[in-house]
């Protein structure tokens, strides 16, 4: 029974203590005056009474009532009823002034105010109960008996109220009166537990709506601070009522003040988590409240500041949740939609629509805690139950440890609590506890249909509304108001009287006499066992992530722990790695455990090394994933297997598991060891128990037998049980039993320390190894981080401690490891109520425990560090080449696979990567040598390498092995050979030797200068030599170079400054130029000396010799070739040849990057050039590099104009000089230099007129045999494409000339249809008037073709009477080569594979747009081809002149000049065009320091690709095979060689490296050139040269352009693991020779297979499958080896085979197939009739006989003449059936070939003889035409005959050709040949 009122007083208004403004209440009268004991009475009710202040008001206003909540010390919740009127004062303010008239001061009252105010005054009741009707009823009857002035005294009726005591609970109903003939009826709750809320949750929902409701429910549990605000009072104390009601079962804990007075304000600003209502009067000053959630009730909004995130439901809890209560809310929705929707939705009336909101909330939490009271851990059962929460293993089997929402609540206030209160087993349940327990298996079912869920709802709606209201026909209420004339007219209405304070006090005192002699009210509570539910397991399982086909993996990891107890260890390494990768999953890790378990006996298993080390690494392996807290209890599983598992060392000393399992977070968590602590005292307690109920049992024979076989008891059970009969015990057992559970945690305590000193104290005590655990403070709260700062402190000495410290090192360890136990310690007995003796006692054990545990671990360690290290596989020592030297040894690391997949087994075969090895750092090479990780394949080796100099980029990774446990660090390196490595340091690695690495690398990467590269190092024994001594003999070499140098400052007086790009300087001061190619360098550009115009004038004699070096140069040869002039004596030099060969560049210095010789129209003189070379960027000016043998065409480069020469460039020539200013002379000079060049071509000579086109109409096309006028029309098609008019419309070509550009293979041709037509002189509307448009209406062809670039050529005007046009084409820049390029690499060897389907090859490959780039380059070149085979010609003029001008003029002298094709020409194409004319090796390839930061951009590399495009389409017309241009590509990035190094000729001569190799070698193995290389490598091996060349004269090759038509490089996507790159031929000879000497092991598994598999990405295709060719040659080689002749070089015997070959091709009048496939003779028409196609793989070439001709016709694309018309016809295969003798001869092959049996057919029709391969056999062999047989005669058997036939049987046929041996099988067969034949030579 409880008091309905306990404290009733009335609060006026102060009138003495009114501040500025501010009036106060006070207190006129309170009843009891004493207070009551139970409670207090509460302090500063006066603050609530006007929560916004006391305030006089000039008009009454309505009487108001509230109900505030206060809430004392004991956390106990006082209900303060609030009713206030207002009482009528005279002004106090114009007393005041009457006193002091005086002080005339007040201004401020000049406002007329009011003679008469108000005052409020509050009748206030203070309870423990919330009845918020009844006490608005009691108050406003003492009102309405003050204002109507009813009879009855007042002081009857408050005694009454004070004296009213009515029951908590129970469900009973009692009418009270109060004696002024009022009756009221209390109905009280059924169960106290549950909430009482009336309808405030459902005003709740209707004021804000559900979505902020949830807000504001989720941030309540998550411990955030609520604001409330609104006008009504009443409605905040509603609204906080409301929320807390939803929170059931939880309760809300913190503060919860749902009405705050104005005056408190500041309380907003606490830092806990808080619940309050305030007034929307002081909204103002909530505003900078920065984490407070505010929700305002009356405009319906919930704030949530920025800073502030509110963990919500997981889902899908917060979506069904939000349904089913929008279900309730507004049932309407659902059918809002329907035709014809149901009459009645209408919600249910607000009272039962808040118990069905509360039901929902009920639900959500049965699903969020369903199982909870699995995860109880009862520590203590007597005198009182102690009960923790083990929350891992909750979050775990819910697999909700991600779910931010629920971590939150269960650390929560509120769930603490919700435990202490329902965790007791035996207590009295309500609701919830039946919900969570009973309906678990419904409310999964329901789940998913929301219908369902509604219908549960409503039940539980039901049950808390009756809980609410037992009595649903409650008796009239009658309770008096004051009548309205009362409330209005009593104007003077009487102050409220003051009341007899002992009249009610006696009332009071007699009450409580009467109370004291009734008897006792014993409501018996109902105490029961509390239901536990299904158990979480089965629940949860069902949605858990179960890892797919987990029952195999199971089943591996059981294998693999059987295998290692019976020894067999082989098999376990087998499964090892599957073991591992399942132990990923939790199942997997569960059955490791239970595995285990069974192998252990008595608490131990001894095991040897072997078998140790893997349950080790099993353990290892399942604890890596565990997280720190556990939630699978899986370390908690391991945990007496770590101290069980041990192995057997010398000196009777064993080792545990533990000791090497330690490096886990979870076990430096306390959480952690609470929890299992906890864990086993329950087991413990349990057993205690039963032991004693079995004791009982057995002395009272009554139980039947059967009782063993039920379930067993939990511990809940048992101490519910044990509860229960508590107070029947005798105080004995109740001591014995607590002795017992106290004694029972003591000796757990003690166990513990024990596991803990295991496990936290590391096996080397010496060492400081806690470090690893200062990340604590992050997971778990600060006190759990046990490394303190004296400890960290001592870390900075332990490394160069002297010995003499070292034992205050290991106490150190052990401080802390004794303080992290004492804590552990304290905690839990505090918890479990240890008694302080016995703790006192721990305290003393727990340092002596881990002293000892410290010794027994040093002897361990002694004894570890004497067993023989874990066998890891050695390490691999790499091949060096000569002159390549170690600069770091082998490191251990894993080669991680990156996103190709063929080395991961992935794509079928073996898995080869990871790979365990080393990673080398040599003076050229970064190698990887190792073997794979996976068993099945350990024994291959795979290595991985690249050079240096071509890594473009380095990032440092972090990896997990798949086999280790621990994170390493690791270096991701990837290479423009296009090579990735990806490695992780092995944990023996220590760090900073890795970042050594590292630094070694980028010194070797990026040298200070060029001669830091390994082409200079090599062999100078590892010293970076910078300083360059040459002997004497070089000794003109020197002074060459220094004239040079002097001759350039001489002249640097007289010189012109102009603003112009970079030009690169001499190296001595390279360091201090900024290497960008955008920044403005101010460059010279000389005006020399008239007298240094002759080449002896300034040399010295000594140098005269160096001079005949400069003639003998590449690019002088290659002119002499072209008879494009003679460095003969200027004087002497015959006037009529067009070009000479000029000197003026010859001491480099108008132009720093061309060669020193350079060609130049006859009639320029030099000084003309020093002039002209200003107008162009670098000062490089238009020099002839190639003429075309057959239209005297010359091909001429430059680079790019500057701005200022591109306007005179374009003026007309007639245009009147305004005065003779040096821009206009100089351009006009420029004309004259095109002019002349123009001039020297024969076809402007001789024509009359101009050359039109006009007369090429569509009509001549078709009948004229001209290859040029065939081909004209084309040219405008293909410019206009090169251009690049964006529209591509498909057209229609007549098919004229053979063009590879135009006929795109089989799909529509990408060009505008009309520029053919109108370059064919129909003239046709333009459909895109572009500027460029001019060009094709111009009727004519111009004499020079300038290619220049879009962007520099804007604004020229096109003059019709010039010979010359600009082409304006749009080139790709540098950049966008380098970006392109970078794609390219990651699209080819990605560093990472991904599903994503963007990031496929094709698509990568598609984006790198390095495709479109060979395209454009390609495209180009071929227009610039055509230009001057037609007889214009060209001049290529873009950018710098060293990129893409280079790519170009290469390009096109390799497709116009077969010479460029053959092994020399294209040397001499590269050194000409890329070495002497200045491409920048160095900078381009970012070779040394200075050029770092621009980055490598492969413009050589684009070049090589285009070659490789040609070489495709063209197979028969290269002397180089594929393999010859990938060993250019892999050694120009290299750095091996010299060739490739420095920027220009220029350069090279300053280091004395142009011509040093003509001079003696030191040493001879050491090539400094990659020529020479090439070249003695082809000497001995084929492997560079193309057996399908066979040229025709004069060809020139067009390819196919389109992007459609380009293959992608297989440079870019090979690689061989087995020996690495194929391009050092040192080393592939020295491995092979390596593999030889290794003797076979005597195998005793019988004869070994010749078969061998050839694996893609490991094997070497050209090795394991040479072509057949090659094979033979090696063959032969091989044989003679053994037959101990000289072997002949391999060239010459297949020169011998050609020649051969081409003879028998002569004798016999129809080529025979045989002898055509392999020696494709110069015979045009049978080359190509033979669709031999040959494709290029690996290092050699492997043959594909295309019989398909048409196939082959068209995929490969045509070339040239017209004599070649034919190009690759059907060949006839199909020949007539007229046979009239046939049969089988044996027939003597040519030249050392065998005798074959052939099916001969004898044609009188034909009046030939055939014969085929076999009698089936369609394909002709071969045909001796009878017109040329001489005579039939019988033969003499010869050498290599068939055996056993007799001699009659040859005969011979005598041909004009040769002689034909034939043998029949027989002699009659032979005279039947021979008669036949015969007659038909008769008959003719």
């Amino acid at each position: 029974m409880a008091r309905l009122a306990d404290y009733y007083l009335v609060v006026g208004y102060d009138l003495d203590k009114r501040a500025e403004g501010e009036g106060q209440g006070r207190i006129l009268q309170r009843f009891p005056e004493k207070d009551w004991e139970d409670s207090p009475f509460p302090q500063g009710i006066e603050l609530f009474c006007q929560p916004s202040g006391w305030q006089l008001v000039p008009e009454r206003q309505p009487a108001s009532f509230f109900v505030a909540v206060l809430t004392d010390i004991n956390s106990d919740r006082h209900y303060c009823a609030c009713f206030t009127f207002w009482e009528g004062l005279d002004n106090p303010q114009l007393q005041k002034a009457e006193a002091s008239e005086v002080d005339e001061a007040d201004e401020e009252l000049a406002v007329v105010q009011p003679a008469q105010v108000f005052a409020p005054k509050s009748l206030v009741l203070v309870s423990r109960l919330d009845y918020t009707e009844v006490f608005r009823n009691c108050l406003g009857l003492i009102y309405t008996v003050h204002v109507d002035g009813l009879t009855v005294p007042m002081e009857t009726v408050v005694g009454n109220l004070l004296t009213c005591v009515i029951p908590i609970a129970g469900g009973s109903q009692r009418t009270i009166t109060l004696g002024a003939g009022d009756r009221q009826v209390i109905q009280t709750p059924i169960d106290d537990a549950l909430p009482v809320s009336g309808s405030s949750v459902a005003q709740l929902f209707r004021q804000l709506g559900i979505v902020n409701v949830l807000y504001l429910f989720c941030a309540a549990l998550t411990e955030h601070k609520i604001l409330f605000l609104s006008s009504s009072y009443q409605r905040l104390t509603d609204a906080c009522r409301g929320l807390l009601a939803i929170m059931f079962p939880l309760e809300y804990s913190f503060t919860y003040v749902p009405i705050l007075p104005g005056k408190l304000l500041e309380v907003l600003s606490t830092p806990t988590p808080f619940i309050i209502g305030v007034n929307s009067f002081f909204r103002s000053e909530t505003q900078e409240l920065l984490d407070v959630i505010i929700a305002d009730l009356d405009g319906g909004t919930v704030t949530i500041p920025e800073c502030v995130h509110i963990s919500l439901l997981p889902e899908p809890m917060l979506q069904q949740t939000q349904t089913v209560l929008s279900m309730v809310l507004d049932p309407e929705l659902e059918i809002a939609d329907q035709a014809f929707p149901p009459l009645s939705t209408q919600p249910s009336a607000l009272k039962i629509q808040d118990k069905e909101i509360r039901g929902v909330f009920l639900w959500l939490f049965a699903r969020l805690f369903q199982g909870y009271r699995w995860c109880l851990h009862i520590i203590r059962i007597h005198p009182e139950p102690v009960i923790r929460f083990h929350k891992a293993a909750f979050l775990g089997q819910r697999s909700l440890t991600e779910d931010d929402f629920l971590m939150k609540v269960l650390d929560g206030m509120a769930f603490a609590g919700f435990v202490s209160e329902r965790g007791p087993p035996y207590r009295a349940t309500d609701l919830f506890d039946d919900l969570v327990a009973n309906h678990v298996e419904r409310i999964r079912q329901e789940e998913a249909c929301p219908h369902k869920v509604m219908n549960h709802v409503k039940e539980l709606a039901e049950q808390l509304f009756k809980n609410e209201n037992p009595y649903p026909a409650v008796a009239m209420h009658k309770v008096q108001r004051p009548s309205e004339n009362s409330q209005n007219t009593a104007q003077n209405r009487s102050p409220f009287p003051s009341m007899d304070d002992v009249a009610v006090q006696l009332f009071i005192d007699h009450a409580a006499a009467k109370l004291k002699t009734a008897p006792p009210v014993v409501k018996a509570e109902l105490k029961g066992m509390v239901p536990s539910g299904p158990p979480l397991g089965d629940t949860v399982d069902r949605n858990g992530n179960v890892m797919a086909n987990s029952a195999r993996r199971l089943e591996v990891v059981r294998n693999c722990i059987t295998y290692i107890f019976e020894n067999k260890m082989l098999e376990a390494k087998k499964l090892m790695p599957a073991v591992l990768r399942a132990l990923k999953g939790r199942a997997a890790r569960v059955c490791l455990t239970q595995e285990l378990n069974q192998h252990v006996l008595q608490n131990r298993a001894v095991l040897d090394d072997q078998q140790f080390d893997y349950i080790v690494r099993m353990m290892n392996c399942t604890l890596q994933d565990c997280s720190h807290i556990d939630e699978h209890g899986i370390a908690a599983a391991l945990l007496p297997l770590v101290t069980a598992f041990c192995r057997k060392m010398g000196a009777g000393i064993t080792q545990f598991a533990y000791s090497c399992v330690q490096e886990h977070m979870v076990w430096t968590t306390m959480q952690f060891w609470e929890a299992m602590f906890y864990s086993d005292v329950q087991n413990h307690i349990r057993a205690l128990y039963l032991e004693t109920e079995e004791g009982e049992q057995q002395n009272n024979h009554e139980q039947p037998d059967g009782s063993d076989s039920r379930r067993e008891i939990s511990a809940l059970e048992l101490a519910s049980e044990q509860s229960r009969l508590w107070p029947t015990l005798s105080k004995e057992m109740q001591t014995e039993r607590v002795q017992k559970e106290e004694s029972t945690v003591f000796s757990q305590a003690i166990h513990y320390a024990n596991r803990m000193s295991y496990l936290l104290l590391p096996l080397d005590t010496s060492k400081n190894r806690l470090l690893r655990t200062t990340g604590l403070a992050d997971v778990e709260s600060v006190s759990n981080s046990y490394v303190t700062n004296s400890i960290a402190g001592s870390m900075a000495e332990s490394y160069d401690t002297e010995s003499g410290f070292e034992d205050a090192e290991s106490s150190d360890v052990a401080n802390s490891v004794v303080r992290f136990i004492n804590r552990f310690v304290d905690k839990v007995c505090n918890e479990s109520g240890v008694t302080n003796e016995h703790l006192k006692a721990l305290h003393t054990m727990i340092p002596d425990i881990v002293q000892m545990h410290i010794e027994t671990l040093d002897a361990v360690h002694r004894e570890s560090k004497r067993l023989p290290p874990i066998q890891k596989p050695k390490l691999l020592r790499p091949m060096l080449l000569p002159g390549e030297e170690l600069v770091m040894d082998g490191m251990r690391v894993h080669l991680i696979p990156d996103g190709r997949e063929e080395a991961t087994g992935l794509m079928g075969g073996p898995p080869l990567l990871p790979a365990e090895g080393a990673i080398f750092l040599t003076t050229y090479r970064l190698i990887f040598k190792g073997t794979p990780n996976d068993p099945l394949v350990g024994e291959q080796v795979v290595t991985r390498s690249f050079p240096i100099a071509s890594l473009t980029k380095e990032k440092r990774i972090s990896v997990t092995l798949p086999m280790d446990q621990f994170v390493q660090e690791g270096l991701q390196l990837r290479s423009c050979t296009f090579q990735l490595m990806k490695i992780a340091f092995d944990e023996e690695v220590a760090s900073d030797l890795a970042e050594v690495f590292r630094k070694h690398m980028h010194k070797l990467r990026y040298p200070q200068h060029v001669q830091g590269t390994f082409a200079f190092t090599m062999g100078q024994c590892g010293k970076m030599v910078v300083e360059h001594k040459t002997k004497d003999k070089n000794q003109s070499l020197k002074t060459l170079s220094k004239n040079l140098v002097k001759s350039a400052k001489r002249t640097i007086g007289r010189q012109y400054v102009t603003r112009k790009k970079y030009s690169p300087p001499t190296w001595e001061n390279r360091s201090s130029f900024q290497s960008e190619l955008d920044e403005d360098e101010i460059s010279v550009s000389e005006e020399v000396d008239q007298s240094s115009l002759t080449l002896s004038s300034t040399m010295r004699s000594s140098d005269r010799q160096t001079m005949s070096n400069v003639v003998e140069r590449a690019c002088c040869r290659d002119y002499q070739r072209l008879g494009l002039g003679t460095l003969s004596n200027s004087l002497t030099r015959s006037k009529n040849e067009p070009f000479r060969i000029s000197t003026v560049n010859r001491m480099y210095t108008v132009c720093r990057s061309y060669p020193g010789l350079l060609i130049v129209p006859q009639s320029i003189p030099d000084t003309t050039i020093q002039r002209i070379c200003r107008c162009y960027r670098q000062n490089r000016f238009p020099v002839v590099c190639w003429r075309n043998p057959r239209t005297k065409a010359v091909l001429l480069r430059s680079a790019g104009l500057h701005a200022k020469g591109v306007v005179g460039f374009f003026k007309s020539p007639n245009a009147p000089a305004s005065g003779p200013s040096q821009a206009d002379s100089t351009s006009l000079e420029q004309e004259k230099y095109l002019q002349a060049i123009i001039s020297s071509m024969p076809s402007y000579s001789e024509s009359s007129g101009r050359n039109t086109l006009s007369g090429f109409t569509s009509t001549h096309m078709s009948t004229s045999d001209s290859s040029d006028k065939l081909r004209q029309p084309k040219i405008g098609a293909l410019m206009k494409q090169v251009m690049g008019t964006k529209e591509d419309v498909p057209g229609t070509f007549s098919r004229g000339g053979k063009w590879g550009s135009i006929r795109g293979s089989g799909r529509l041709s990408a060009y505008n249809p009309d520029v053919g037509t109108r370059l064919a002189g129909k003239e046709s509307p333009q459909p895109n008037g572009g500027p460029s448009e001019a060009l094709f209406l111009r009727q004519q062809k111009a004499y020079l073709y300038i290619i220049g670039d879009k962007a520099q050529l804007k604004g020229g005007k096109q003059d019709s009477f010039q010979q010359w046009e600009v082409v304006p084409i749009e080139v790709c820049d540098v950049r966008q080569v380098k970006n392109s390029f970078k794609k390219l690499m990651k699209a080819c060897v990605p560093s990472s594979s991904t599903s994503d389907p963007n990031m496929s090859f094709l698509r990568c490959l598609e984006e790198s747009e390095w495709m479109a780039l060979l395209h454009r380059v390609l495209q180009v070149s071929v227009l610039v081809v055509e230009l001057l085979d037609t007889g214009s010609s060209v001049m290529v003029s873009l950018e710098d002149g060293w990129d893409v001008t280079t790519q170009v003029v290469s390009l096109v002298q390799l497709l116009s000049d077969p010479y460029y094709r053959t092994f020399d020409g294209f040397r001499l194409l590269v050194e000409k065009e890329w070495l002497s004319f200045g491409h920048r090796f160095s900078h381009r390839g970012a070779q040394t320091l200075g050029s770092q930061s621009s980055g490598f951009t492969p413009v050589f590399l684009q070049f090589l690709d285009c070659v490789h495009q040609i070489h495709l389409q063209f197979p028969m017309e290269f002397e180089f095979s594929q393999y010859y241009l990938k060993f250019l590509a892999y050694h120009y990035v290299s750095n091996r060689f010299r060739t490739f190094l420095l920027d220009s000729d220029y350069e090279r001569i300053e280091l004395g490296v142009l011509y040093e190799e003509k001079g003696e070698r030191k040493s001879p193995q050491v090539c400094k050139s990659v020529w020479d290389y090439i070249d003695r490598l082809n000497k001995k091996t084929p492997v560079f040269y193309n057996y399908m060349f066979s040229p025709e004269d004069e060809e020139v090759l067009r390819p196919y352009t389109f992007n459609s038509n380009l293959k992608v490089w297989d440079f870019y996507m090979e690689e061989t693991l087995s020996e690495g790159p194929s391009y050092d031929w040192e080393l592939r000879g020295r491995q092979e020779r390596a593999a030889e000497e290794t003797p076979d092991k005597a195998d005793s598994s019988g004869p070994k297979s010749q078969r061998h598999i050839v694996w893609p990405c490991y094997d070497s295709l050209s090795k394991a499958v040479p072509d057949a060719i090659t094979k033979l040659l090696q063959d032969l080689q091989s044989l003679e080896a053994e037959l101990g002749q000289t072997s002949e070089k391999w060239k010459d015997t297949w020169d011998k085979m050609k020649t051969a070959q081409r003879t028998e091709a002569k004798l016999e009048s129809k080529p025979s197939f045989s002898s055509s496939l392999l020696m494709s003779s110069n015979l045009s028409h049978q080359r190509r009739s033979q669709g031999v196609y040959l494709q290029e793989s690996g290092g050699g070439s492997s043959i594909n006989l295309a019989l398909d001709c048409e196939a082959s016709a068209t995929s490969t694309p045509a070339a040239g003449r017209p004599s070649t018309s034919t190009l690759y016809s059907q060949f006839q295969s199909t020949e007539s059936e007229n046979r009239s003798f046939e049969g089988i001869l044996f027939k003597k092959g040519a030249l050392l070939k065998p005798w074959k049996p052939r099916w001969f057919v004898l044609d009188k029709t034909k009046h030939q003889l055939r014969y085929y391969e076999s009698r089936q056999d369609k394909e002709c062999k071969g045909v001796i035409e009878l017109a040329d047989v001489e005579s039939v005669i019988p033969g003499t058997p010869t050498m290599g005959a068939p055996k056993n036939i007799e001699e009659k049987a040859f005969f011979d046929l005598k041909t004009t050709k040769r002689v034909y041996n034939f043998c029949a099988q027989d002699s009659l067969n032979a005279q039947l040949w021979m008669d036949s034949v015969q007659s038909c030579l008769s008959d003719a």
